[in-house]
C-alpha cells in the first residue's frame, strides 16, 4: 500500500510559477511510475506529467511540455511538479498517482493503482 499527500497549491496570476509536492508513504516508493494528472470544473481527468521509477525517463502532456518539469527524489519518498508559465486554463485540482513495478512512464489512468486527495491550483488572469 502506498499513501501519497500531495501540496503546494494555491492561487497565482497569470505567467507565475508553483511547485507540487507528493510525499508517498511506504519503503517501496522507488519502484513505482509516478504521475501527474488534473481535473478542471466540468472536465474529464487529464493527463500532465510522469517520471519513470528510476527518474531517467519522464514524459508530458503537449499542453505543459516546457512550462512543466516533473521530477522525483526517491530518498525523501517524494514526487514533484514544477509549473512555471502559468496559464488560467491550468485551474484545476491537480493529482499525483503511483504505479507499475520499476516500469517506464504511462498516461493512462488505468495503469496508476494510487491516487493523492489532490490539491487545488488557481490560475489569475
Amino acid at each position: 500500500q502506498v499513501q501519497l499527500v500531495e501540496s503546494g497549491g494555491g492561487l497565482v496570476q497569470a505567467g507565475g510559477s508553483l511547485r507540487l509536492s507528493c510525499a508517498a508513504s511506504g519503503r517501496t516508493f522507488n519502484k513505482y511510475t509516478m504521475g501527474w494528472f488534473r481535473q478542471a470544473p466540468g472536465k474529464e481527468h487529464e493527463f500532465v506529467a510522469a517520471i519513470s521509477w528510476s527518474g531517467d525517463s519522464t514524459y508530458y502532456a503537449d499542453s505543459v511540455k516546457g512550462r512543466f518539469t516533473i521530477s522525483r527524489d526517491n530518498a525523501k519518498n517524494t514526487v514533484y511538479l514544477q509549473m512555471n508559465s502559468l496559464k488560467p486554463e491550468d485551474t484545476a485540482v491537480y493529482y499525483c498517482a503511483a504505479g507499475g513495478h520499476y516500469s517506464s512512464t504511462s498516461d493512462y489512468r488505468s495503469f496508476y493503482d494510487y491516487w493523492g486527495q489532490g490539491t487545488q491550483v488557481t490560475v489569475s488572469s
